[in-house]
């Protein structure tokens, strides 16, 4: 007979295959455009063409995850109309000291507090790292768990925090975002500048073709399934770190219970960023149900919870 996994075997697990797709990303990434460029010229120029669009797009994704690192946090707030509570708000008081208290727990500074006006029943964790961290929830979440079971949501959100979470979710929808936009450039420059009839120019702008597929083929197929499969690893990781913060797994597998089928939120499912850091999934699940979606099945997570009772 197996022995039964600890929380830690599922952390440890989980640090292990996030490190493992995130290094997938670039590798797929220059893979497909030196492959796809290959198909048109010779092994020297493809790798030659490989390496300077790839060094480009780095740099690009650089300076926009400098943007993203300076700002992120404040427009995610912004943008789900969250607002700060302090413990001297008589109404929100024992919510600001359950994640002063999870904190605490965790190890961690305790993250800013915000209230989101929404019947909704979500959360979610954001910025830069925990000194400056802030945690959202949803008036809804708040009326409908008791004590423990929003203990339970406040640790996995905290766990997102710890886990460093929060900086992994603002570098790959940093990445989207500028190969989205390469491939947008290197299709006009293909469309513009490959009309001429020298072989040259035909040669390159077959070339700008070719990456521009690359470019597509990475970010319509390569990045939404990569995406999915390390938010869904976090999801877990954040699960088996939050019940080690609370010592109280089943708590959280009850909140999840609740939150399952109530957490769709029209303020927080219009940005995917948003998606992807909310504790359940906030836009309405489509009819293929939850094959598309940044979270786990909320069975699967309550199943690995109770496991670990």
């Amino acid at each position: 007979m197996a022995p039964k996994k600890t929380v830690y075997d599922h952390i440890r697990q989980n640090n292990i295959k996030t490190a493992f797709l995130v290094m997938l990303f670039p590798l797929i990434f220059i893979t497909l455009v030196f492959l796809f460029t290959w198909c048109v010229v010779p092994l020297n120029d493809a790798l030659n063409t490989t390496i300077s669009v790839a060094v480009p797009t780095f740099i690009g994704c650089m300076i926009w995850m400098g943007i993203s690192w300076a700002f992120g946090d404040a427009m995610m707030l912004s943008a789900a109309g969250a607002h700060e509570i302090h413990d001297t708000d008589p109404q929100y008081r024992d919510v600001f000291h359950a994640v002063e208290n999870v904190a605490l727990a965790a190890g961690l500074p305790t993250p800013r507090v915000y209230i989101i006006d929404d019947d909704a029943l979500n959360a979610f964790a954001t910025g830069r790292g925990p000194r400056d961290a802030s945690v959202a929830l949803t008036r809804g979440i708040i009326k409908k768990l008791d004590r423990l079971e929003l203990e339970g949501v406040i640790a996995h959100e905290c766990a997102h925090i710890g886990n460093r979470d929060i900086r992994l979710d603002m570098l790959i929808i940093t990445g989207i975002g500028v190969t989205a936009f390469a491939a947008d450039l290197i299709y006009r420059m293909a469309l513009y500048g490959g009309g001429s009839r020298d072989n040259d120019d035909n040669k390159s702008g077959a070339v700008l073709m070719m990456v521009w597929l690359a470019f597509t083929v990475f970010n319509l197929i390569i990045t939404p399934l990569l995406q999915l499969a390390v938010s869904r690893t976090r999801e877990y990781a954040a699960d088996a770190t939050g019940a080690h913060i609370t010592r109280n797994p089943i708590a959280l597998a009850d909140a999840l219970r609740k939150i399952s089928g109530h957490s769709a939120s029209k303020k927080l499912g219009t940005m995917r960023s948003m998606e992807m850091a909310c504790i359940a999934t906030p836009a309405p699940r489509g009819f293929m149900g939850d094959m598309f979606s940044t979270h786990p099945a909320t069975e699967k997570r309550i199943a690995r919870l109770e496991s670990m009772a």
